[in-house]
């Protein structure tokens, strides 16, 4: 799962099991010989886990009481990822209908560490059930691998939290730490700390370190001597000019990477040239600047932060070996692999051997009691060195340096490190230098520095790229129910489009941005969501939430504006455990339930089940109903609520006391005439999300009136075709109450024989199958059934059985014939048609529906004879 869905609307992260537990349905952890010891054994720490009374130890309780293998899975999950690093407390337990079968959810950090620990909760707990060994280490190493690789820096951790205090949207674009922050045209980019405001040629500028150093020495920015070679033999002529003692590094690299400082010696610059040229062919030879290694730090052009950096070292203790110093240093908890901790564990490499050659001594050298040593020749926190916050000891002259510095190299974040006695003294006067300019710098040092006050250094990058409070967010209206959710979201996005707006939309057709198809398809899911939420150019987003995506990953956003729950009905029923109306709803309540405090949801007021959610939201109402005289909206209005309802005809709206007529009823297309009662109660919440969107009455207007319904605006919605002098239509009726609505409209339609191309859904239940019959006969004089492609694990012979059972309750002498290929079933029917008949197609898949309509459309209209 990752947004919000059927376990947790605020929990989004969580790893779903469904769980057989097989030979051990009937043994709880009681009365399996051993268990309990051998998960005390194997993870001690599960102590710490409590029981549902909140005492320590309870869990271990619970299995010494006895309880189910599934729910000691979901503690182990949870616990294996705590010890790897990643601190995971929420899990539940739920026994299904099937004995033996539970879901298990528990929450995760990293994704694939979660499902990781899924499968090796599992392993241990089946071979400690077992009475057999189980190697925890290897699943814990693993664990801690997939943390170091995958987590996020200490840089985009701090830009997160900063972001999450602003209720700003953040999506992680990639594995690394690239994010975007916000939705579709209101979405910012950083990665690390290089943003999207941030400059390519600046970034570029501040790579080449030569060409930084010109720029600032022509603006009398003071900066070391120096040169660039890539060739061994120039570097005596590099010597000559520049003198001892001398820096040589890459010119492009960076963390620290192929640098040596205060070489005396040609010897040790030759090879300091070649290890700077296994990072850069060209090699920076400069002026070595004694002093202390400083880091300011710039966001928005101004200083925010400054830090002295101390290179990675030991204090000798006159027993410890180097090496055995080393190690010691690398067991403070604040210190681990990459950037997984504040501070980075000392490795040694060949830089360090080379230190100590230089003074004599190897990593069996044992140093007196309180002597230092430094360990690298750079102050890096990346190679192990600590850092001192010394912001508020920064002289004015420094900081003005410093900021025309950034502005200088136009990088609205920036890291310059500086070398010099102090800073609390001009360093044009102390002998200091600016050494570099640092596009992306991170913000570790400062965040958690080893000694002084930490800087919340984030904040003002999220205040750089949202200024003022400014929104990151678009508005999302989130449409959901058993029936007409397709032709509500793209009415809303029709309206949302006459109102001005750039609208990106995802519907069970597929994915719109701007009116353009981008994508075919049932992209009603979390997925699709996000593309939109993603497209720069959307301003309103229109988003179909259906029942699979909500229950297979939850949904694509965090929270909507104007939720939208149409209906509930009978459909699905059966399916992923989904066992009555009521576990229908709960499903589809995730939707309104994200709504913010600030936003509507727009419920049908007419559905007792979409009216009943409205007692677990905490955002405003807003009703909807067919009835002019309902009860519900009459009490929802009196207390100064809104609503929309048809009366005299007319789609109104309401607010408290107060009335506006929108249009008549007739005038809107989409409602046939009025006859179409299925399509006005799609009308009604759609008014409701454009005049809460603020759109004009003018503007809503407008918008219904060119709402036509067709296969190109509404495809597979009751698409109605003219043949001459009998009509077709095309609609995706598939479940009971679509079926009912139908018959509604079908009484209304004037034809002298009404013909039905039918079919089933093969994953519903026998009774929802039969019913499909059972309401088809009622409403058509001669059926023609029809099989769709994907039987979903049942015959053509069953689905026509249980369909004939429900038509022969009904009418056991009715005309059927069965033609299974859909193109077949609908040329028979169309070719059968006379004068003033209707024929009604169920569409299996929608495009190739209509375009076996539409090509015998074409095929026949050719065929007319063309008269005077």
């Amino acid at each position: 799962m990752r947004g919000p869905n059927v376990w947790s609307v605020y929990r989004k992260k969580l790893i779903y099991m469904k769980l057989d537990l097989g030979k051990y349905e009937d043994l709880p952890t009681n009365k399996i010989e051993g268990f309990e010891e051998a998960l005390k054994n194997s993870l001690p720490t599960l102590y710490s886990h409590q029981c549902s009374e909140g005492r320590d130890g309870g869990f271990f309780e619970r299995v010494k009481e006895g309880t189910w293998l599934g729910h000691v899975i979901e503690h182990v999950a949870l616990e294996l990822q705590t010890l790897a690093g990643m601190d995971c407390g929420f899990g539940r337990t739920r026994s299904t209908d099937v004995k033996g079968v539970y879901h298990i959810v528990f929450a995760y950090m990293i994704e694939n560490a979660g499902i990781y620990a899924a499968q090796a909760s599992c392993r241990l707990v089946e071979k400690l059930a077992a009475g057999e060994p189980y190697a925890l280490e290897k699943d814990l190493e693993e664990l801690k691998r997939i943390f170091v690789r995958e987590q996020y820096g200490p840089t985009a951790m701090s830009l997160i939290k900063e972001a999450e205090k602003r209720d700003i949207p953040f999506t992680r674009i990639d594995n690394n730490s690239g994010l975007m922050l916000g939705y579709g045209n209101r979405q910012k980019h950083v990665c690390t700390s290089v943003a999207s405001t941030t400059s390519n040629m600046a970034v570029n500028t501040a790579c080449d370190k030569e060409k930084t150093k010109r720029l600032l020495r022509k603006e009398y920015i003071p900066v070391p001597k120096g040169t660039v070679i890539y060739r061994e033999k120039q570097l005596r002529d590099a010597i000559n000019e520049i003198g001892f003692p001398l820096v040589t590094k890459p010119i492009d690299g960076n963390h620290g990477r192929g640098i040596t400082t205060n070489i005396m010696t040609y010897e040790q610059a030759l090879n300091a040239f070649r290890f700077a040229q296994s990072v850069s062919e060209d090699v920076i030879v400069e002026q070595y600047i004694k002093g202390t290694d400083f880091r300011f730090l710039l966001v928005n052009f101004k200083l925010i932060a400054v830090a002295k950096r101390t290179p990675a070292m030991v204090t000798g203790n006159g027993k410890s070996t180097i090496e055995e110093l080393i190690e010691e240093v690398n067991l403070d908890p604040r210190r681990g692999e990459g950037h997984e901790k504040t501070l980075t564990k000392i490795k040694i490499d060949k830089g360090t051997l080379e230190i100590l050659a230089e003074h004599k001594l190897d990593l069996k050298s044992v140093l007196p009691e309180g002597k230092e040593l430094f360990l690298k020749s750079t102050a890096n926190i990346s190679s192990g060195g600590t850092a001192t916050d010394v912001t508020d000891l920064v002289h004015p002259d420094n900081v003005f340096m410093a900021e025309r510095v950034a502005r200088l190299m136009n990088l609205d974040i920036c890291g310059i490190d500086v070398m010099a006695e102090s800073i609390e003294t001009p360093i044009s006067e102390n002998g200091g230098s600016v050494l570099e300019v640092n596009a992306g710098p991170g913000f570790r040092m400062h965040l958690s520095p080893s000694h002084g006050l930490p800087r919340n250094v984030a904040a003002p990058v999220i205040e750089m790229l949202f200024p003022n409070d400014a929104p990151s967010r678009i508005p999302i209206v989130a449409v959901t129910g058993t029936n007409g959710k397709t032709t509500t979201t793209r009415l809303v996005a029709h309206l949302a489009k006459g109102a001005g707006h750039h609208v990106g939309f995802t519907t069970t057709d597929g994915i719109f941005i701007n009116q353009h198809l981008i994508y075919y398809g049932d992209c009603s899911g979390p997925s699709s969501a996000q593309t939109i939420l993603r497209d720069p150019a959307v301003d309103f987003a229109v988003l179909e939430c259906a029942r699979g995506g909500i229950m297979r990953s939850g949904l694509g956003f965090d929270k909507c504006n104007i939720s939208i729950v149409t209906n509930i009905s009978e459909d699905h029923i059966g399916l992923d455990g989904l066992r009555s109306l009521e576990d229908i709803a709960n499903v589809k309540a995730v939707v309104p339930q994200t709504t913010m405090e600030n936003g509507y949801a727009i419920l049908n007021a007419d559905d007792d089940l979409v009216y009943e959610m409205r007692r677990d939201l905490d955002c405003k109402i807003a009703l909807f109903s067919t009835d002019a005289n309902s009860k519900r909206i009459r009490r929802h209005c009196a207390n100064n609520g809104l609503a929309a309802i048809i009366e005299d005809d007319y789609f109104v709206v309401c607010e408290g006391k107060w009335k506006t007529r929108i249009i008549k009823v007739v005038d809107v297309p989409l409602t046939y005439s009025g006859k179409a009662e299925c399509m006005i109660k799609n009308i009604l919440p759609s008014i409701l999300a454009a005049f809460i969107s603020k759109f004009t009455k003018e503007q809503i207007v407008c918008s219904l009136k060119t709402f036509i319904p067709s296969p190109e605006l509404t495809p597979g919605r009751m698409n109605l075709f003219e043949f001459g002098d009998f009509k077709v239509m095309v609609d995706y009726v598939h479940n009971e109450g679509g079926y009912i609505e139908l018959k509604k409209y079908m009484e209304s339609v004037n034809a002298s024989h009404k013909i039905g191309v039918v079919s089933a859904t093969g994953d519903r239940r026998d009774c929802d199958i039969r019913n499909i019959g059972y309401y088809a006969a009622q409403m058509f004089d001669e059926l023609i059934i029809k099989h769709d492609t994907d039987g979903r694990g049942r015959t053509n012979e069953e689905m026509t059985n249980l369909m004939m059972d429900g038509v022969r309750s009904v009418n056991p002498d009715m005309q059927v014939k069965v033609i299974s290929n859909e193109a077949e079933a609908i040329q028979y029917a169309i070719e059968k048609a006379q004068k003033d008949n209707f024929v009604f197609i169920t569409a299996d898949e929608v495009k190739e529906t209509l375009a076996t309509v539409c090509r015998i459309q074409k095929s026949m209209c050719s065929q007319i004879p063309v008269t005077a």
